[in-house]
């Protein structure tokens, strides 16, 4: 018998395994290196090579043959794959040198490095557990951090040293602090000059942090662990940068803003890009890494926020900067003084630069996400067909990577500058789903939205309770043109249900006006636009939703307008189920919250509006909350605090409280059962 949808979507860690990723391309072309586990049920992820010559791919490191415990990981390696939602094991990231001829990685605490050429990998002696290595440009050293130092170690020789050690036990050297991880998409701190001969180095220091305490009640015997959060309105970790020479040498790079977005090195320059603690002003710098000195290049400004994006900033060939910035309505490329994209391309990172050419991605419609270059003369698409596309460039070689309604799972094809292409197969479970997703636009709002029927139903043969399967916040859509986009939510639909998923304001795509409709309120424009879309739908499928039998569920910040659903709307919402949501946003991190809200402490009835706890005594719906206690995002308080004041105001719900489970959900068993659980409560709750 085949396994059912909820164990089969556990153990394939949601279809992620099997799927290649982590793609390099070699600057002249020839090679392409890739992670991929060896089956979609394996989590033991290996390091690829593709010939792209040859068309012939062969496996260069399986971590099993390097006779590891992939359970053996420091606290810190832990900890960043939380904050990058990596869900696999074994060699989950990998660097190269610059002729992608060497390979460093971690594993279980250690660090290798690999020559694919040669089929050989050896360990290196370190002296303590390895996180982020990183090659030089020139192969020659590896630079890592491990217990706070950054290290550099002499390929050639062996020698290993310190080029800085931390003063404290809260101060790190080479790591991004938890708001750049959590918040910025910056999972690094520390990068390598060109030449291979210093290095720029984050100095963070947690001391003014405010330390949490993350306990396992389910085992009393276990002390709790501190951690530093910083909530809202309270400090954040200090952040220094230096630059490190492999001769002794330290020269600090001072800089004013609280945050630290990004930094690149290359052969034009060395820059850094800074945000205020307000997010309302954002500056790009070069540096002088023999002074420190630093020039300013350009500085946005925005009265709501401004928008921290990847991939930038980045020069062509002729030094000309690659930038993303608003303009005009839109989130638009500057190259240069220029600005090459039109307000209507809302652009979503840029990907590579190959010489003259920038790989970005951006949406014309929001539910796709299209590849396009510009090569220093005119704006090209790469993707045509409707989809979720990204890539990467190099030697001219691209690696294009496909989501589509069509077809099933992430197709990756290997494009040659002749135009010939090489499949790069997907080895990921197919889902069994019969999908059947309609996109459009609904409510008088026209937001982007998905309508998932059950694969037996017959339009207007009878009306369906009906299930919103929302994400419905800030930097995250869930209306795309993408099978894997839906697949719980069909398996929800084969359950008896009518799903509906709805993009509303503050989710990206539409422009930043669209996204910027939350700003000092995180809870009514959410709410309307879920209630407007659900509205609409019910008009265009008139005879297929029962609206007397309306349930929602989420997680994170859908999890929070589950909730926010049933107490404030309950002549709309019958039951909700909320996932790890945040209940108030005082205890939310500084870097997200303020970013909406503001400081707490001078607009304080701005978090008010958008908090849970006085709204519990308005609950009259079912209402389940789950929360794993090892969460350390969203921490169990949130869920805790809600229900002790659900209970002082009388009102039953229900709390499922996972033991040792974080933000994530990784564990098989849980995620499986958690499905079916959910189903049940709908169930019972809607009278079905």
């Amino acid at each position: 018998m085949s396994e059912s949808f909820p164990r089969l979507h556990a153990r394939t860690r949601r279809f992620t395994l099997g799927v290649p990723r982590g793609f390099t391309i070699s600057p002249d072309g020839a090679r392409v290196l890739f992670l991929r586990t060896r089956s979609g049920t394996d989590p033991v992820t290996c390091l690829w090579e593709l010939d792209t010559a040859t068309h012939v791919e062969r496996l260069v490191v399986d971590p099993r043959a390097l006779d590891t415990d992939e359970e053996n990981l420091p606290p810190e390696e832990r900890a960043r794959r939380e904050r990058s939602r990596e869900q696999a094991g074994g060699v989950v990231a990998y660097t190269t040198d610059s002729a992608a001829t060497l390979a460093a990685f971690a594993l279980s605490g250690g660090l290798y490095v690999t020559e694919p050429a040669k089929g050989t990998t050896r360990r290196l002696e370190t002296p303590g557990a390895v996180i982020d290595p990183r090659l030089s440009p020139d192969g020659r050293h590896v630079a890592y951090v491990t217990s706070g130092s950054l290290r550099v170690q002499d390929l050639a020789t062996g020698d290993d040293r310190a080029l800085a050690t931390p003063e404290s036990d809260t101060v790190t050297y080479g790591l991004a602090e938890f708001i750049a991880a959590e918040e910025m998409d910056r999972h690094r701190g520390y990068w390598w000059s060109p030449a291979g001969d210093a290095l720029l180095v984050e100095r963070a220091d947690e001391a003014p942090v405010q330390t949490w305490y993350i306990a396992d009640p389910a085992n009393p015997d276990r002390p709790a662990v501190p951690q530093r959060y910083p909530a809202a309105g309270t400090p954040n970790a200090g952040t220094e940068l230096f630059v490190l020479g492999l001769d002794g040498s330290r020269v600090a790079v001072p800089f004013e803003h609280e945050y630290l977005t990004t930094a690149s090195w290359d052969s034009h320059a060395l820059s850094i890009v800074t945000m205020s603690r307000d997010q309302r002003t954002r500056r790009l710098f070069t540096v002088d890494p023999a002074t420190g000195r630093s020039t300013l290049v350009r500085e946005d400004t925005d009265e709501a926020w401004v928008e921290v994006v990847t991939g930038v900033p980045g020069h062509l060939d002729d030094g000309s900067l690659v930038w993303v910035a608003d303009d005009e309505g839109g989130r638009r490329l500057f190259v240069g003084d220029r600005v090459v994209t039109p307000p209507t391309l809302q652009v979503r990172d840029v990907l590579d630069i190959d010489r003259d050419t920038v790989l970005f991605r951006a949406s014309g419609d929001p539910t796709e996400i299209q590849l396009w270059t510009w090569d220093g003369h005119s704006l090209m698409p790469v993707s045509t067909a409707s989809g979720v596309y990204s890539g990467r460039l190099a030697g001219g070689v691209g690696v294009l990577t496909e989501q589509s309604l069509e077809r099933e799972g992430v197709s990756a094809t290997v494009v040659l500058p002749s135009g010939m292409t090489i499949p790069i197969p997907s080895l990921a479970e197919r889902p069994g789903l019969d999908l059947r997703v309609h996109l459009g636009r609904s409510g008088t709002r026209d937001l982007s939205t998905a309508v998932v029927f059950p694969s037996w139903h017959e339009p207007g043969s009878r009306r369906l309770p009906v299930l919103l399967d929302p994400y419905g916040g800030p930097h995250a859509q869930r209306v795309l043109a993408s099978q894997g986009m839906y697949l719980t939510s069909q398996w929800f639909a084969e359950q008896g249900f009518a799903v509906v998923v709805a993009d509303g304001r503050g989710t990206p795509g539409r422009g930043p006006a669209f996204e910027r409709a939350v700003l000092n309120d995180l809870a009514t424009p959410v709410l309307d636009d879920q209630v407007d879309a659900l509205q609409g739908v019910a008009q265009q499928y008139p005879d297929d939703l029962d609206l007397s039998k309306v349930a929602i569920r989420g997680w994170s910040f859908g999890g929070y307008l589950a909730a926010l659903a049933v107490l404030r709307r309950p002549d709309v919402f019958h039951a909700a189920i909320a996932g790890a949501p945040v209940t108030d946003w005082r205890l939310y991190d500084t870097c997200y919250t303020e970013r909406y809200l503001g400081d707490p402490h001078t607009q304080p009835e701005v978090y008010d509006q958008s908090s849970l706890f006085a709204d519990a005594a308005k609950l009259e719906r079912p209402l389940l909350l789950i929360h794993g206690l090892a969460d350390d995002n969203v921490v169990a308080a949130h869920t805790l605090r809600l229900s002790s004041a659900l209970l002082s105001a009388g009102r039953p719900h229900t709390v499922l409280p996972l033991s040792g489970v974080t933000h994530m959900t990784p564990q098989e068993v849980v995620a499986e059962n958690l499905l079916l659980l959910q189903v049940d409560f709908l169930k019972k709750s809607l009278g079905l």
